[in-house]
């Protein structure tokens, strides 16, 4: 942590100084809260910022008459929230057109532009990076005894780790991985959370590209992505369960408009599938699990709290699933890789799948409760059996059960990874 600010180091910034040493500008973008501008400031040497009141917002005025006016000062220098005035990119580019140089700037964005407003897409000059809400790993959580690049090395030994009761596990998912709330209570957490959904709904989605959208209608659509969390649902099944008590539901079309705005607010995030390339003609399937950008929003968006949750061991399920894939996510990214799923149609499936270039894919079995371990351990067996039968192309390197309530990471005598969610790290 840093004892000036209390900022907790995020892993994104590796990635961001890695595209600054070949791009001439990065593109940060990411859900608002997620801890975008702090980061950039830590690599940034000058800020300029679309949401500075001074002046009544002059910063932004000036911007729009003179989008240039935001390009100067030392590099590299961090323009904030710079979708306000798209102009910015194209001066950004332009920018980086006329001397080639690497690392100049950071641009950071909790909304995607309508790409019709600008004229050139950035590509070769201006590299996107992703960024999300913090892993256990970052918030302090996760003591890191255990690293995915282990995973893969296949050379885990056997560590204690500190356990977590329901009650813990409950409170990082209410709470989610928002950097400004680490410390706060989770229960008061959700209720801020609920607002910074209805502030989505009803102020960044009506402006996101001049249409006006109901905002009833929006939420009803969050709702139901939190309802099917960590599932398969696909559109007509949210759009039919944004009926809520089976009346008046909303159009298919209506909700893809929806998930459309939700995606391009960075509040989305798609696991898309995995298929390990078979010759046979066993058919792999292609809907994405649908997650919204943290599990605590998902808590929020139905009124839960702590200990609603700790009542519900279902829903609890689903929603340690998406924390598990959350922070998979992040690690896997850190790597340069991929999250995803895997599920066939014989509706055999893994719960998520991690691949990192030239290293290969893991399979992961996600189980709130080490009582879940032998069955999970033995589905990933089988799958792993069940491909060697149809010929894949690639098999797993290694197979992982992540659970919530254990002490101890460890391989089991079949080979099977047991990891604490806990005690991961990149």
């Amino acid at each position: 942590m840093d004892g000036d600010t209390g900022y907790l180091p995020r892993l994104v910034e590796a990635e961001i100084e890695r595209a600054m040493g070949i791009m001439g500008a990065v593109s940060l973008e990411g859900p608002k809260a997620c801890g975008k501008t702090w980061c950039a400031r830590r690599l940034c040497k000058s800020e300029f910022s679309l949401v500075d009141p001074t002046g009544n917002f002059s910063n932004r005025r000036y911007a729009e008459i003179e989008p240039l006016l935001a390009l100067e000062g030392e590099q590299p220098r961090l323009i904030d929230e710079w979708q306000d005035v798209p102009g910015i990119w194209d001066a950004v580019r332009y920018s980086v057109d006329m001397d080639g140089g690497k690392g100049k700037y950071i641009l950071c964005g909790s909304s995607s532009i309508d790409k019709s407003r600008i004229s050139h897409s950035g590509s070769g000059r201006i590299s996107p990076v992703r960024m999300h809400t913090m892993s256990l790993f970052e918030s302090g959580e996760s003591d890191g005894k255990v690293s995915l690049e282990k995973l893969f090395r296949g050379d885990l030994r056997t560590e204690t780790a500190k356990g977590r009761t329901l009650n813990d596990l409950s409170a990082m998912i209410v709470r989610g991985g928002w950097p400004g709330m680490i410390g706060s209570d989770p229960d008061a957490v959700s209720s801020e959370l609920y607002k910074y959904l209805q502030n989505a709904c009803s102020i960044d989605a009506q402006k996101i590209d001049g249409r006006r959208r109901n905002v009833q209608g929006l939420m009803r659509t969050i709702r139901s992505l939190a309802r099917n969390e960590s599932t398969l649902a696909n559109l007509s099944k949210i759009a039919e369960d944004t009926g809520e008590y089976e009346t008046d539901p909303l159009s298919s079309p209506t909700v893809e408009d929806y998930l459309d705005v939700l995606d391009r607010l960075f509040l989305t995030e798609n696991q898309f599938a995995f298929s390990p390339g078979y010759r046979s003609s066993l058919r792999v399937g292609k809907n994405p699990k649908r997650h919204l950008a943290d599990p605590s929003l998902s808590v929020a968006a139905l009124g839960m709290n702590t200990a609603s949750l700790m009542e519900d061991p279902n829903t609890f399920g689903f929603l340690f699933e998406a924390l598990c894939e959350r922070d998979l996510r992040i690690y896997a990214q850190y790597h340069g890789g991929n999250l995803y799923h895997y599920r066939d149609y014989k509706d055999r499936e893994i719960d998520a799948v991690v691949e990192i270039p030239g290293r290969g894919w893991g399979a992961f079995e996600i189980k709130l409760g080490t009582n879940q371990e032998d069955a999970a351990a033995e589905n990933l067996l089988s799958m792993r059996d069940m491909m060697v039968r149809n010929e894949a192309r690639r098999l797993p390197d290694f197979l992982c059960v992540i659970c919530g309530t254990g002490d101890i990471a460890y391989r089991r005598d079949d080979g099977v990874f047991v990891v604490p969610v806990t005690s991961l790290k990149p």
